[in-house]
């Protein structure tokens, strides 16, 4: 619960949802964890988890009920296991306005982040932008949404979605993800390499050499797995190495951004999951990006609830990420930032939902028609004049 709390906390903060039109929900579907069924301070559900038949049969009648008793209600999934959340996500999301904020507002964010690091390497190298190549290091709901997402980024290169695919590699706990390795989660498969058929390939700073990324993303709580020999090799293949530790917090960081600084003798391009301050490197003052999912999701939920959406489309999610992407200041560009200062979440909100309206408008799935004719620059007005403000 203080989870879902804490979300809708930073709807109210960031996009000005009103708060009494806001419902935290925590469903315990009961445990198989023996210890904390042993508990007597256990708090949830003390029986055996359903199976996964009568978890869908819940969740159905779950969204059903909800949106008979909440006709309006935006509904965003949260901590699911891996597989009910791509399950979950795919079954409702054409039936209900909805979102999954680890696989989609994840994605999201770092799609952002992504746009803005890519041009400043791309810059630095000299290579096209659709040259990118991304190693992710963990493959659970977050690393499978956010490769999902990073699609889109290739496909605004003009790549097609397979040449998209290929650009992105994945590892997980058993190293590198390729077809010949056997059995797989299903989520993975989409992103497995057909073209490496060697030996098991498990250690980082070796995948990174075979691969030559030019980004190389942390959604693996592996607390330091990005090292002095992983970033030292990315700073070698790239003169501006692209590097997002996302594990957050900070205890699960894949890297801290003093290493990170360190090691690519100040070139590297971060962003992580988690707060890090700036430092100062050869005299220069070097501020890190962070990542979080508030500066997506709070805009997108706002511009899904202020269409009227009947459903949230990629194309809503991606309007998000260029929204955010967009939001940065002269200034801020100015010092190679790649996420926009927080202090200004309220206006990178209100730019996001006006986006996420937009893409709602071309996507066919608004119901508020009363803002179609309505200029951008009204658009935008409008949507500010509609946050609660205390």
């Amino acid at each position: 619960m203080p989870i879902s709390i804490g979300k809708l906390s930073l709807y109210v903060a960031g996009a000005g949802i009103r708060p009494t039109s806001t419902i935290p929900i925590c469903l315990d579907l009961g445990t198989n964890n023996q210890q904390f069924l042993d508990d007597p301070l256990y708090l949830g559900l003390r029986q055996p988890r359903v199976s996964p038949e009568e978890m869908t049969e819940f969740m159905e009648e779950f969204m059903c009920e909800m949106a008979a008793a909440f006709p309006k209600l935006l509904v965003q999934f949260e901590d699911f296991s891996t597989d009910s959340a791509f399950a979950y996500l795919a079954r409702f999301r054409e039936r209900y306005p909805l979102f999954n904020d680890d696989i989609q507002g994840t994605g999201a964010v770092v799609l952002s982040g992504f746009l803005n690091a890519a041009r400043l390497a791309s810059a630095a190298s000299g290579r096209a932008l659709a040259d990118q190549r991304i190693l992710f290091l963990g493959a659970g709901s977050a690393g499978v949404g956010v490769a999902t997402q990073l699609m889109s980024f290739f496909r605004l290169q003009g790549l097609s979605t397979e040449e998209a695919r290929r650009r992105i590699w994945l590892v997980d706990s058993q190293g590198l993800v390729f077809d010949a390795r056997g059995p797989m989660a299903e989520h993975k498969k989409y992103f497995s390499r057909p073209d490496y058929s060697g030996p098991p390939m498990t250690n980082l700073t070796d995948i990174v050499n075979h691969v030559k990324p030019t980004a190389l993303l942390g959604l693996s709580t592996i607390k330091g797995a990005f090292n002095q020999s992983v970033i030292e090799t990315m700073s070698a293949l790239n003169p501006r190495p692209i590097v997002f530790p996302l594990s957050n917090p900070v205890r699960l960081s894949e890297c801290e951004y003093s290493d990170a600084v360190a090691w690519s003798q100040g070139r590297v391009i971060f962003a992580s999951g988690s707060p890090y301050q700036p430092l100062e490197y050869n005299g220069l003052l070097m501020q890190p990006g962070q990542g979080n999912n508030m500066y997506v999701f709070p805009g997108l939920g706002l511009g899904a609830i202020l269409s009227r959406a009947s459903a949230v489309t990629d194309s809503m999610v991606e309007a998000s990420s260029l929204g955010l992407a967009d939001s940065l200041t002269a200034e801020e560009r100015a010092q190679d930032l790649v996420y926009p200062r927080v202090e200004r979440i309220r206006d990178i909100s209100a730019q996001i939902a006006a986006k996420v309206i937009r893409a709602a408008q071309r996507a066919g799935v608004d119901r508020n028609e009363d803002v179609r004719t309505l200029w951008d620059d009204q658009l935008l007005e409008w949507v500010k004049s509609k946050m609660w403000n205390p």
